[in-house]
């Protein structure tokens, strides 16, 4: 039996209030390596010319060299202060020792860079530097240049910091996890074993929701003893990220006393840089007014590439993950800065900071398991007034999405919850969201997708019950839509070399020609051609980049490479499938239609009973 008691300690009760301010508030520290051997130290400081030796907190500059740290994790995001704060100047200090130059250096929006203060180091000593915060409005950061001539150069303990709010607020960080228990303990770790982001956190929530636990593994003894009273353990049922998130919230803005608390989330797969904490929580110390404040996501097996500068969603065409105007998306940021500054629409929860003050305001996550949850919290809060902020400098790495296989489970929730969010903050014309549903699918079938036409049909199905849906926090819904998927053989991954009833001589692989221009043509003379059983009869392979459905249509057996590049789909032509997927879909297209409008009513009417405390105490079983 899983305990379900409330979890928050007297200690971490304590803990979480409001603090005396320091004389000055670190808003960044100059970190000079990564978290990791696999992040390439070039994200940190970079040598323009000449070499360094460089360690996480110390830097030791050649003879005749020159570096920078006008990169990812080196820049402080000035235009970003300045907007949303009224701290006007930034200070820069560092221990040297040795000889040279330091530079502190502007960009403007167009990155064009200039001088704003030096100094001349010469023996041992501290450095300070003073830089203004008051041209940055449209885009631009500050950052420094080491040069030296006939002598080295070293630094250490290098921090940005502002002027302090009258008080800190109280934070807490928040890690969700299922059955990645080896993740969850290295994340638990960095940030235990990081001396800046160990003294911000006031408290550290493990939302463990697997049975493969995080308390099984020997590391944890380790690192709970290195939290001590901090640490606050939860076992949970599942009830995906969006219930393991919330478990946070509902822990925190259950405290006396937590008005403007922090509340910093964190997957458990993520390759954690800790010093994520340190900047998200200086920056929600500093605004104006109580805002969201995210991490970007580097890719975890490209960790020098970003996902996107910032995030926003097409409602009506149920389509997230898009680049807000001006953004930067799927760059090399040791090549490429984030000077433009940027809005986002919400921010993912990879890395999240939400403040007290979000949830007194509007309530709690909805229940949907996960996937867009995240979303609509950000078009909730949006609505409201509460700003959602992307940091540029304050990453993490995470699994790369383009490396999963769209044709997933997961997919479930995707889609449903992408219906309930456009129902809860858009016009929700039902007639333009089922013509784009219907266009899916019609690409789904003549894929030979089967199983992922049969995952949209649910998703659509489960959104027609309207609200009552949520009722268990999708539960049900998660275990059934796996199960049902199980019945289509190309939803199964299979080894390359093993697959089944084809021998690897029979394979070859097929590459695809040009998209065409008559889309809609193609489409039907595909369709037709199906149907005639007009297709190559023998089995092809194709790529995974390849795998498009004007291709893919052209054969009766294909065996396609999952996006993860572990293995392979195999797609084979079943028009009966195809006619009773097609006649579901089309119903429930249909209700759609018919029913937006009513439908689009009764999720607005439930958001308060889904999102309020006593409904989420019902789920955790309180």
């Amino acid at each position: 039996m899983v305990d379900t008691a409330p979890a928050t300690s007297d200690a971490v009760r304590e803990a979480l209030v409001e603090h005396d301010a320091p004389d000055r508030l670190v808003a960044q520290r100059g970190l000079f390596g990564g978290p990791s051997p696999l992040v390439s130290d070039d994200m940190y400081v970079r040598a323009e010319t000449g070499r360094a030796h460089r360690t996480r907190t110390h830097l030791r500059v050649e003879r005749d060299s020159h570096l920078t740290t006008n990169t990812y994790f080196g820049r402080f995001p000035a235009s970003y202060w300045q907007r949303w704060t009224t701290r006007t100047e930034v200070v820069v200090t560092a221990r040297v020792a040795g000889a040279g130059r330091i530079r502190l250096e502007a960009s403007d929006l167009e990155g064009e860079a200039r001088t704003v203060a030096t100094h001349d180091v010469d023996g041992d000593g501290t450095v300070r530097l003073t830089g203004r915060i008051d041209r940055f409005l449209d885009g631009g950061a500050l950052w420094l240049e080491f040069e030296t001539a006939g002598a080295e150069l070293e630094v250490a303990d290098l921090e940005w910091s502002v002027a302090p709010p009258e008080r800190l607020r109280p934070v807490a960080v928040v890690i969700c996890t299922y059955n990645r228990a080896d993740d969850c303990v290295a994340t638990l770790t960095a940030i235990a074993e990081d001396p800046a982001s160990l003294q911000t956190a006031d408290a550290v929530y493990v939302v463990d929701q697997g049975t493969d636990t995080v308390e099984s593994r020997p590391q944890f003894a380790a690192v709970a003893q290195t939290l001590g009273d901090r640490l606050v353990y939860v076992r949970q049922p599942n009830l995906g990220g969006a219930g393991g998130f919330t478990r946070g919230l509902f822990e925190v803005t259950g405290v006396a006393g937590t008005e403007h608390a922090n509340v910093i989330f964190m997957d458990d797969d993520v390759l954690c840089e800790p010093e994520t904490v340190v900047r998200l929580n200086a920056l929600a110390n500093s605004t104006v007014e109580p805002a969201i404040v995210g991490a970007q996501m580097l890719y975890l097996l490209h960790p020098d590439q970003l996902h996107v500068g910032a995030e926003t969603a097409d409602l009506p065409l149920l389509a997230a993950g898009i680049a807000a105007p001006l953004a930067l998306t799927a760059e090399n940021v040791v090549e490429e800065q984030q000077d433009v500054r940027v809005d986002a629409g919400y921010n993912g929860w990879w890395s999240c900071l939400i403040p007290a003050e979000a949830v007194a305001q509007l309530g709690l996550p909805l229940p949907m398991f996960f996937q867009w949850d995240d979303i609509e919290y950000g078009f909730r809060a949006r609505a409201a007034g509460i700003a959602t902020i992307t940091l540029p400098g304050a990453g993490v790495w995470h699994a790369d999405f383009g490396w999963k296989d769209w044709d997933d489970w997961h997919r479930y929730f995707n889609l449903r919850n992408a219906m309930i969010t456009a129902a809860l903050h858009s016009d929700f014309d039902g007639r333009q969201v089922a013509r784009g549903l219907a266009a899916q699918l019609g690409r789904y079938l003549v894929s030979m997708q089967y199983g992922l036409a049969h995952t949209l049909i649910k998703a659509v199905e489960d959104f027609l019950q309207g609200p009552s849906v949520l009722a268990d926090g999708g539960v049900a819904a998660a275990a059934e839509i796996r199960r049902e998927r199980a019945a289509y053989g190309e939803t199964v991954r299979h080894p390359a070399a093993e697959v089944p009833g084809l021998r690897a001589a029979d394979i070859s692989i097929s590459s695809a020609a040009p998209p065409p221009r008559l889309k809609r043509l193609v489409l039907a003379k595909r369709v037709l051609d199906q149907a005639r059983g007009r297709t190559v009869p023998h089995a092809v392979g194709i790529r995974a980049a390849e795998a498009s459905w004007y291709h893919v249509a052209r054969y009766e057996t294909a065996v396609v490479t999952d996006a993860s590049q572990e293995g392979v789909r195999v797609r084979r032509r079943d028009p009966e499938a195809a006619k009773e997927l097609t006649r579901r879909g089309a119903r429930a297209c249909w209700q759609l239609v018919r029913r937006a409008a009513a439908l689009r009513e009764e999720y607005r009417a439930a958001v308060p009973q889904l999102t309020s405390r006593e409904n989420w105490a019902r789920l955790y079983g309180l």
